[in-house]
């Protein structure tokens, strides 16, 4: 049988649009206070819309968490190509005339202190986040139940990125400092406008690595939400089994 909510019946597609927010669960069950029971309104089936926000909530607190832990460790970045942060194109030239006079050893520790600078920001995420949930709606809850296919990442885009950035900013500067990238970036461009010919680039580097920094995170998150959509081993939950299988 297909749930229903408040006697109304949920179409497939519909159910498959939590699919990132009940990705968290995946590996998971019981963890967190989430109850398969609660969130199907015990053994009936029956669905009240209240219920659905609220189980939803709670599998985004598990799945934003779980986002902010996997970029928020040591590798997090620099491990993952798909949010690696590279060198800002402004340093592309200059990273070549640097290796070509035997300095790329110093030009991949720089670039391996932007990562560590956005993993270690990473973790300053995790209030934003929880505060956009609590902020929900009941309203917000449906529209991601009713979404398309990256409605939960689009909503965490709309409700978080502008207080992320603001808070990411500061961050990410006092972590440049703790890493010594400041000190590793002077010493590179002093050696850079030392050669013949070449200027010192203009680039505001504590905005770039803010960018690059929420950028990962949206895209682990997106990540998660297209795994629980496409991959049926990753429905390790009852939940999920039986959820997707009236798909």
């Amino acid at each position: 049988m297909i749930p229903f909510i408040r006697n109304k019946p949920v179409v497939t597609a519909t159910v498959a649009a939590t699919a990132f927010t009940l990705a968290a669960l995946a590996g998971c069950a019981g963890g967190g206070g989430f109850s398969v029971g609660d969130l199907l309104g015990g053994a009936s089936g029956v669905l009240d819309e209240e219920t659905v926000a609220a189980g939803l909530k709670e599998a985004l607190r598990v799945g934003t968490d779980r986002t902010v832990e996997s970029t928020g460790r040591p590798e997090g970045f620099s491990g993952n190509p798909l949010i690696r942060i590279a060198l800002p194109d402004e340093l592309e030239s200059a990273a070549g005339a640097l290796r070509t006079i035997g300095l790329g050893g110093q030009v991949d520790r720089f670039e391996l202190a932007m990562n560590r600078s956005a993993e270690k920001a990473a973790g300053e995420a995790a209030d934003v986040f929880v505060g956009a949930i609590t902020k929900m709606t009941l309203s917000d809850a449906m529209g991601i139940l009713n979404g398309d296919d990256t409605a939960a990442t689009d909503y965490f885009k709309t409700a978080t990125s502008d207080e992320l950035r603001s808070r990411f900013r500061p961050i990410v500067e006092e972590k440049m400092t703790e890493v010594g990238l400041y000190n590793d970036y002077n010493v590179l461009m002093d050696k850079y406008t030392s050669l013949p010919f070449f200027t010192k680039p203009v680039i505001d580097l504590d905005g770039y690595i803010t960018e690059k920094s929420l950028a990962g995170l949206f895209t682990v998150l997106a990540g998660e939400e297209k795994k629980i959509r496409d991959e049926p081993a990753a429905r390790t939950t009852t939940l999920l089994k039986k959820v997707f299988a009236k798909q």
